[in-house]
C-alpha cells in the first residue's frame, strides 16, 4: 500500500528489492526478449532505493521498479525520453524494450541502452564550478523544451513539480521531530517562504530528482543525466535541492546564476531541500548517526542561505 501525499491510499504491487535478482532478470529477458536470452547479468555498483538496476551485457541496463508507483513512471519514460534525447546538451537513458510482468515479477519493467560514467561524487568532480555550469545549462535546455501534452504532476511523480503544500503537512510533523536537533523556528521560516511565491510560468519540463545519484561523470565532468521516473512538467523548482545537497559557494553561485529561474523559485527550491532533508534526517537519527551528521549539514546549509537571501533583500 502507497500513502499519497494529503493522507490518500491506494493500493498498488509491491516488490521486496532483495527478490529481484540477476537470476529473476535472466529468466525475464530470456522469455521475453530471447535475442538478449545469452547475454550475462549482473549488478550495477549503485542500485539507487525506487528501482533494480542490473548491467545486460555491455551496451543495455535493465531497471525494475519495487513498487507500483514507480512502474507508473516506466510509460512515461519510453513515451518522452525519446523526443527529450535530441533537446538537450548532455546523453539521457534511451530505452530499447519495454517488459511485461512475469516469472513472478508483477510490473513493467524496462531495459536502456548502458551509458558509461561514474556516479557524480565531490571526490570524482574534479572543477565543481564547471560541473555547477554544466548541470545548469542542461537544466536551462530542459526548461526550454515545448512543454505541451506533458505529464503534469501526479502519483507518478509524487507530486513534483506542483506546489509545496502536498507535503506541508510531512514538514510540519519533521519540524516538530526534530526540536531537539536542528534550529526549528528557522526550518519553520524557510517552509513558510517557500509556500508563499507560486509559479507564474509556463508549466516547464523538469527533470525531478536532480541528485548526484542521478548524474553521471567522466574525467571529472557532467558526463549524463540519468534517472527520469520523477519528471514532469510544471515548476522547476524540486531541481534546485542539489544547489544546497551538494553544491557550495562559488559552485552554488554558480548554479544559482546560470539558471533561468527567479528568486521566488530558488525559494521554493530551498523548501524542496529542506523537506527531504528533514525526512532522511529523522529517519537517519534512529540508525545511522554519519548520514544524522551529514544531513544536519545540509539542513545548515539551507538555512543560512535563506538568511543570506533575507539580508540582501532587506
Amino acid at each position: 500500500m502507497s500513502v499519497l501525499p494529503g493522507g490518500g491510499r491506494e493500493m498498488m504491487p509491491s516488490v521486496d528489492k532483495a527478490a529481484i535478482t540477476p537470476a529473476l532478470v535472466s529468466r525475464l529477458v530470456a522469455a521475453q526478449f530471447p535475442q538478449w536470452a545469452d547475454l550475462p547479468v549482473r549488478p550495477v555498483e549503485i542500485d539507487g532505493w525506487d528501482n533494480a538496476t542490473f548491467r545486460l551485457g555491455e551496451d543495455m541496463s535493465v531497471r525494475l521498479p519495487s513498487g507500483g508507483q514507480y512502474a507508473l513512471q516506466v510509460d512515461k519514460e519510453h513515451r518522452w525520453l525519446p523526443e527529450l534525447a535530441g533537446r538537450l546538451p548532455l546523453p539521457i537513458p534511451e530505452p530499447l524494450a519495454k517488459g511485461a510482468p512475469g516469472q513472478g515479477y508483477p510490473m513493467q519493467w524496462s531495459i536502456y541502452r548502458w551509458l558509461d560514467g561514474d556516479r557524480a561524487t565531490p571526490g570524482r568532480v574534479t572543477a565543481p564550478a564547471q560541473f555547477a555550469a554544466d548541470l545548469a545549462d542542461f537544466l536551462t535546455a530542459l526548461y526550454r523544451i515545448d512543454s505541451a501534452g506533458g505529464p503534469p504532476p501526479g502519483k507518478h511523480n509524487f507530486f513534483r513539480g506542483g506546489p509545496l503544500t502536498a507535503y506541508d503537512s510531512e514538514t510540519r510533523d519533521a519540524i516538530a521531530a526534530l526540536a531537539d536537533e536542528i534550529d526549528t523556528d528557522r526550518a519553520a521560516e524557510v517552509w513558510e517562504a517557500a509556500l508563499g511565491p507560486t509559479w507564474r510560468g509556463s508549466p516547464v519540463w523538469f527533470h525531478g530528482d536532480i541528485s548526484p545519484e542521478n548524474l553521471l561523470v567522466d574525467h571529472g565532468r557532467l558526463s549524463a543525466v540519468i534517472d527520469f521516473g520523477c519528471s514532469g512538467v510544471g515548476d522547476p523548482a524540486c531541481d534546485m535541492a542539489i544547489a544546497w545537497t551538494f553544491f557550495s559557494g562559488e559552485s552554488r553561485r554558480i548554479f544559482e546564476a546560470r539558471l533561468p529561474v527567479d528568486k521566488a523559485t530558488w525559494a521554493r527550491g530551498r523548501g524542496w531541500a529542506l523537506w527531504k532533508a528533514m525526512i532522511v534526517l529523522v529517519g537517519a537519527l534512529k540508525d545511522d548517526p554519519e548520514d544524522a551528521i551529514a544531513t544536519k549539514h545540509v539542513i545548515g546549509e539551507i538555512l543560512a542561505d535563506h538568511e543570506e537571501a533575507a539580508s540582501r533583500s532587506a
